[in-house]
């Protein structure tokens, strides 16, 4: 039997140690909040269940949340820079991917900050670079309402260029294809995702375009070399022809950007799963809350993202349950859960 090459005890012991210091809360029962966040995280399950394993009442943590939680949101972040910086440490030049995720929470609405007009809904936009097979978060913020594309990705690029980086190549979705997102990336060598339904080329096409929005002046307007390709798509047994379009300023051949916009826009894409992977639940309508625990979500995996090759995910994952202790009365269930498909996997094949 091979057995896998796991993180070094004194390591794992180090992360445990940083994920309290970082969310250092200040009061009696702040250690107790700082575990209980963490134990959700770990256990995906909801802050409010987890209280009680670490002796404190679920309004407890939502009182040190919603007082402390913005100074601990930025010590968070500041961490996750951290582990990126030291893994990136004497790379200068980066490609760039920016995008975001949707995150809905069910139950009453949170007013006034989310970027939803119900309040239900919020954007949590990242700008990341992948290096020597792992996928790094660089710059992180919340898109709250009134805040517009353009602003979005100035933001997220002034934070990477403060960490020392120069961008060497910028990708982003087709929710970001704008006038004003593009004359920004202008000065960066970029590949943005273009709605087809917008530029209305219904073919394959590599050539000069000029953007046509009704709210820009004419001089206000860009222009951009516009690749469309088609797809081919199979639909209740019917083929159809998909066609999807890139806007860019690389003097590449048509294949190479179109290769390249995948390669680095995609694992943007694995990040943002990776992350919800370890986001738990709140019935906390209090949006400094919710921020916070997506936050911690994103410094699980960024720290998950240290040992990606040595361990999978879900294996980092169990190993920092075992650090906590007061978790370990939960173990068995979650032992239980994962002998139970092993055990019918080897059912099926001992049919064979």
């Amino acid at each position: 039997m091979v057995t896998p090459v796991l993180p070094h005890q004194n390591n794992l012991q180090q992360i445990g140690y940083k994920l309290l210091s970082v969310l250092n809360f200040k009061g009696k029962k702040g250690e107790e909040v700082a575990r209980t966040l963490i134990s959700a995280c770990l256990w995906n399950d909801s802050v409010e269940n987890k209280s009680r394993a670490y002796g404190v009442s679920p309004q407890t943590v939502r009182n040190y949340v919603e007082e402390q939680g913005v100074e601990v949101i930025e010590k968070l972040l500041e961490q996750v820079r951290k582990i990126s910086l030291e893994v990136l440490k004497g790379v200068k030049e980066i490609d760039l991917s920016i995008d975001w995720t949707t995150k809905t929470w069910y139950g009453r609405p949170v007013e006034g900050l989310g970027s939803s007009e119900e309040g239900n809904s919020w954007n949590y936009a990242t700008a990341t670079t992948k290096f020597d097979g792992k996928v790094l978060l660089l710059a992180f913020i919340t898109q709250v309402n009134g805040m517009t594309k353009d602003e979005v990705v100035k933001a997220l690029v002034e934070q990477v260029v403060a960490m020392g980086f120069k961008v060497r190549l910028m990708t982003l979705d087709a929710g970001f294809y704008t006038v004003d997102v593009l004359n920004f990336v202008s000065q960066f060598k970029y590949i943005i995702a273009v709605p087809v339904g917008d530029v209305k080329v219904y073919q394959e096409f590599d050539g000069e375009y000029e953007t046509n929005s009704k709210r820009h002046r004419r001089d206000e307007q860009v222009k951009f070399r516009l690749l469309v390709y088609s797809k081919e798509k199979v639909r209740r047994k019917k083929r159809t022809l998909v066609y999807f379009a890139r806007a860019t300023n690389l003097d590449l051949p048509k294949g190479e950007v179109l290769k390249l916009y995948n390669k680095v826009r995609g694992p943007i894409e694995t990040s943002y799963r990776n992350i919800k992977a370890f986001l738990p639940f709140t019935s906390s309508t209090k949006f400094v809350f919710r921020t916070l625990i997506f936050v911690l979500a994103v410094v699980l995996y960024s720290l998950y993202t240290v040992f990606k090759g040595e361990v999978r995910r879900e294996e980092f994952r169990l190993l920092l349950i075992l650090l906590f202790s007061d978790d370990l009365f939960y173990l068995r269930d979650f032992l239980l859960k994962s002998i139970g498909p092993l055990i019918n996997n080897i059912d099926l094949f001992s049919r064979r």
